[in-house]
């Protein structure tokens, strides 16, 4: 591994840790050997995953609901009376469901205001918390979405929010580069995890299609027609993390088998 990978003695805050995703990154900033705060708020997933990792350096977990700021000034607090300062901030955490334009309810508002506070506002939530643990140099990685970059039919609210995650990191990027705090974005393509299937499903529900089907015909607008795995995002993260993306701020970086390119 190079050097620059090797996070021993680096602080790695990472939100959404018991999902599909975050498992993964957990496991990699774990034999990277890195001192990792791991948050989630589901309790016993995160516990499983704690049971199963086998990390290189120290690790804390931590059941949070993004949404309670108080919990989020709390959970800041705590990593100051640990003395924890953040080389690197994962903001991992988020939702996807369907929200169709064509369901003018009180719920399907509160579907919209849900989605964004989780997938979007919780970010700069923790994010602003965060701030004074933040070292100068450090890394903050947000989890954004190929669908942050186009438009998707029957999904406006989540897409709306990756388009916002990738806004929110841009204007970040500038206000905390002259603290040398870097922020970046990464938007995953199709991922076989429970999430995505999920849409995959109503998706070909939608258009007529078989799973299978539509299937191929997401694979087919990619250049590599295969499904990511949370492994594939993995190097992208650690990159990001690392001194050998010094220069690297503001950037949405598609992780997409090449469905997206730009």
């Amino acid at each position: 591994m190079h050097k620059a990978l090797d996070y021993r003695g680096r602080c790695v805050v990472l939100t959404g840790a018991a999902g599909g995703i975050g498992r993964q990154l957990a496991k990699t900033y774990a034999e990277a050997g890195a001192t990792l705060e791991l948050v989630d708020r589901d309790p016993d997933a995160l516990a499983e995953l704690v049971e199963n990792l086998r990390p290189e350096g120290p690790l804390h977990a931590t059941t949070l609901e993004l949404g309670d700021w108080r919990a989020v000034q709390l959970f800041a607090d705590d990593l100051a009376c640990r003395n924890r300062s953040v080389e690197v901030l994962v903001n991992n955490a988020g939702v996807e469901y369907q929200t169709p334009i064509n369901e003018p309810t009180a719920e399907a508002d509160a579907c919209w205001a849900q989605l964004l506070d989780n997938n979007v506002s919780s970010m700069q939530r923790l994010t602003r918390a965060l701030l004074p643990r933040l070292r100068a140099g450090a890394s903050v990685i947000n989890q954004a979405s190929i669908w942050g970059l186009k438009g998707v039919p029957g999904f406006s609210a989540y897409a709306a929010s990756k388009h916002a995650v990738i806004g929110l990191t841009r204007s970040l990027a500038w206000e905390l580069g002259p603290r040398r705090i870097r922020v970046n974005a990464v938007c995953p393509g199709w991922i076989g995890t429970d999430a995505a299937m999920r849409s995959l499903r109503i998706m070909a529900a939608e258009n007529g299609r078989s799973e299978t089907e539509e299937l191929v015909a997401v694979l087919a607008a990619q250049a590599i027609p295969e499904l990511l795995t949370p492994a594939d995002l993995s190097g992208t993260f650690l990159f990001l993390g690392s001194p050998l993306a010094a220069a690297l701020t503001g950037q949405a970086l598609s992780v997409s088998h090449g469905e997206v390119m730009h």
